[in-house]
């Protein structure tokens, strides 16, 4: 739900159990309680997409919880995240864009111990895209009042044993036809790339292919496809910016484009569906053009990525209890 400051904060000293998405300037008035939260203007929201710094969107976990805590983890503590995780329950992840944390659990991820046993859904935290690179995104631990640009919070949740979490992804991208592309260095740029094994400047190969940078990389993991969101040319640097790392080893295509975002996603959605929490990804809002338009049940957060157990970018996640 989109809530005033003042609505928030009476949920938050009713003891609620709460993850709240806002801008930096609206988390920083909350008091302390059970909440974690990260920076966003961006909101999918019942009356559509929406763009505020004014309001909160905070998500109610209290009635599927039946116990809490909440964690910072520092870089090197990230492979504990999934060993702290309730034996029966969920985990809630928010982490900075762009910061050391983002790269190492979105490449390191799936290889931690028992990583794929236990529900983690989650998203990157971000800023207005005019302030990105200028003003770092930020998450907030409601439980010591603290925010950092370069740690992960966490919200480990129990649930009833008579429940189970379910964490689902939505994308509609699929690799395209076009060349074979890989990296020979990991990381959110890239100067130089292999084009079917030729190496060639990366920025020079978007403009001779005349490529639109709308749809992702996309990667095919054993049939999963996994997306990398182009930021753009950087020409001063003579580099490409991505909103996910993109790694060695893995061979990428140019999504094949999708048309009528909407009415696809409409397609697509399962129709039996209950999230209590959904993201979507800034990229399919702003090149399917979402500002006022209805995605309906899945409200939350617009993000600089999305988390389904590992790292994902330009989908869109949910987590339900059944």
């Amino acid at each position: 739900m989109m809530l005033s400051l003042q609505d928030t904060i009476k949920k938050i000293e009713n003891g609620r159990c709460l993850s709240i998405a806002a801008d930096e300037s609206l988390l920083s008035q909350l008091p302390k309680g059970n909440w974690i939260g990260g920076t966003i203007p961006y909101f999918m929201t019942k009356d559509g997409g929406k763009i505020t710094t004014e309001q909160l969107s905070v998500t109610d976990f209290t009635d599927v919880s039946i116990g809490t805590s909440i964690k910072s983890y520092e870089l090197e503590d990230l492979p504990k995240l999934n060993e702290d995780a309730e034996e029966h329950g969920f985990s809630m992840v928010i982490i900075p864009a762009m910061s050391p944390a983002h790269l190492a659990y979105g490449h390191d991820a799936p290889n931690y111990h028992g990583f794929f046993m236990k529900p983690i859904v989650g998203w990157i935290c971000g800023t207005l895209l005019d302030d990105h690179g200028k003003i770092p995104p930020k998450v907030f631990n409601g439980t010591t009042g603290r925010n950092s640009d370069k740690k992960a919070i966490v919200m480990h949740c129990k649930i009833d044993p008579s429940k189970y979490a379910t964490v689902s992804i939505l994308n509609l991208f699929k690799q395209g036809d076009g060349d074979e592309i890989m990296f020979e260095e990991e990381g959110f740029s890239a100067k130089t790339c292999l084009v079917n094994g030729k190496q060639v400047q990366l920025i020079d190969y978007l403009k001779e292919k005349n490529i639109d940078l709308k749809p992702p990389l996309v990667a095919d993991y054993c049939g999963a496809m996994v997306n990398v969101g182009i930021q753009g040319p950087d020409e001063a640097e003579g580099v490409v910016r991505f909103f996910a790392p993109v790694y060695r080893d893995v061979k990428y295509k140019f999504g094949a484009p999708v048309g009528n975002y909407v009415e696809e996603f409409k397609k697509a959605l399962p129709k039996d569906v209950s999230p209590i929490w959904s993201c979507n990804c800034l990229l399919n809002f702003l090149y399917s053009e979402l500002e006022g338009k209805v995605v309906e049940k899945m409200y939350g957060p617009i993000t600089y990525g999305e988390i389904a157990y590992q790292l994902v970018n330009q989908t869109l996640v949910y987590l339900e209890v059944k």
